[in-house]
């Protein structure tokens, strides 16, 4: 079973973005990719010698990190917000 179904992407997407379909917005791509790496770590908690996951943690949370400079430069208040509902350490 999938552990990111198209409900729950658009559960995502409804809640930090501007609506179910806003797939493009920053807040929505880092609410997705923080799902996806708090999957991948607990995943790799019990996984250790899972080397190909642990690649593509790294990769997702260099993306989401790219974003949030992008929306630091762009809308600090956006950013702020964002950091505050979604519990990220900066």
């Amino acid at each position: 079973m999938a552990y990111l179904t198209a409900e729950k992407k658009q559960e995502l997407f409804g809640q930090y973005g501007k609506s179910n379909t806003d797939t493009g917005s920053p807040e929505s791509q880092i609410a997705l990719f923080s799902y996806r790496i708090s999957h991948l770590t607990n995943h790799l908690k019990s996984n250790k010698h899972d080397f190909g996951t642990q690649r593509a943690l790294l990769r997702l949370v260099g993306k989401r990190r790219q974003l949030l400079e992008y929306l630091k430069e762009v809308d600090i208040e956006r950013y702020r917000a964002i950091i505050k509902t979604l519990n990220l350490r900066k």
